[in-house]
């Protein structure tokens, strides 16, 4: 199955995007409180969505090239057996930063039922990349 991939330009330098996707304090302000993340190579992060904590997310991540890549597994494991790979890319233009975020594997969760299906992914990040796009900007 085709990869869910989404483009966002951002008016902000590379180093602003970056450090909004790889600092927790950062993140928590427009995506997750996520305690045990840390921007190292095979470590391990978890966190839950919602103030109910229904969705056990979890990561590991692969790859960190600062300012361009970050590269980390995606998981449910309260929910599903199956595994799914999450890619952001930066890239810098004179006037923003090309943000792509592309998160493949998600047909890996079918076990889980229908709300792991392609379009809540679709619309959720679409969601989130605004929302980032938004408080970048707004700095």
């Amino acid at each position: 199955m085709k990869p869910i991939c989404i483009e966002k330009n951002i008016q902000a330098t590379p180093e602003q995007v970056w450090k909004a996707i790889t600092e927790k304090e950062i993140m928590k302000q427009w995506y997750f409180d996520i305690p045990d993340f840390e921007l190292k190579v095979h470590t391990t992060f978890n966190f839950y969505e919602g103030e109910a904590k229904k969705y056990h997310h979890r990561g590991v991540m692969k790859e960190i090239i600062p300012y361009k890549k970050l590269k980390h597994t995606w998981t449910h494991p309260s929910h599903s057996q199956g595994n799914s790979m999450l890619t952001w890319e930066l890239y810098p233009d004179a006037q923003y930063t090309k943000l792509v975020l592309t998160h493949d594997g998600i047909e890996n969760f079918a076990d889980a039922g229908t709300a792991f299906s392609r379009e809540n992914y679709e619309v959720g990040w679409n969601e989130f990349l605004q929302t980032l796009k938004a408080f970048l900007e707004k700095q």
